[in-house]
């Protein structure tokens, strides 16, 4: 899964749902690449209906295929501790190391975060439009290296939940640890910074 440059999120759609789950698809055969799911603990379920959970600790659990269950199909973790101005996600390794970091920018308008690999190199930095609904991945150079584009699902689905899907593609051909590190950043954009 780790060799592509094309990815399709896809949230579930829940009513009052505590915590997020979102297919990994392929974005021209819809065939199911692999799961994220949202795990925060029993706590944290509590405490969001009560604190809005963008301030609270959070981690999500990404898995190759579509069982979740089967701890030997996870691919990588990402995980927030509690955050009030700008948010840092710790990337880990599936033996739960860490591979990689995410640090909010202060001040944007749209989302913007930089994308730090295990040794606080900065590997990319992720900017979104006005609107917030289209991030660009870019070098240090400001190249860009891949897109995370927001996909509509019709107006009904938009008005009604605050379900969203998103095209995550890159430029460049993915090592495994570049497409993990992406990969993280797309998920986060939604899981981590959007939601709330």
């Amino acid at each position: 899964m780790l060799n592509r440059k094309t990815y399709f999120i896809r949230e579930h759609v829940g009513f009052m749902k505590l915590s997020d789950t979102y297919d990994i698809l392929d974005p021209e055969t819809q065939a199911q690449l692999g799961i994220a799911k949202e795990k925060p603990g029993t706590l944290i379920h509590v405490l969001r209906f009560l604190v809005n959970k963008h301030f609270l600790p959070t981690k999500v659990f990404v898995y190759e295929g579509a069982d979740h269950e089967d701890e030997s199909r996870l691919l990588f973790s990402i995980q927030r501790g509690f955050t009030l101005f700008r948010s840092r996600v710790d990337i880990f390794d599936r033996y739960g190391m860490v591979i990689g970091r995410l640090k909010s920018k202060a001040f944007s308008i749209g989302g913007a975060f930089y994308v730090f690999d295990a040794s606080d190199n900065e590997v990319a930095f992720v900017k979104g439009d006005w609107k917030g609904w289209n991030f660009r991945f870019l070098d240090k150079q400001e190249n860009e290296t891949g897109t995370i584009t927001k996909k509509w699902a019709g107006i009904g689905k938009e008005l009604f939940t605050s379900a969203d899907n998103y095209i995550i593609a890159l430029n460049q051909e993915p090592t495994p640890a570049n497409a993990i590190l992406l990969l993280a950043a797309g998920l986060a954009v939604d899981t981590i910074y959007k939601e709330g």
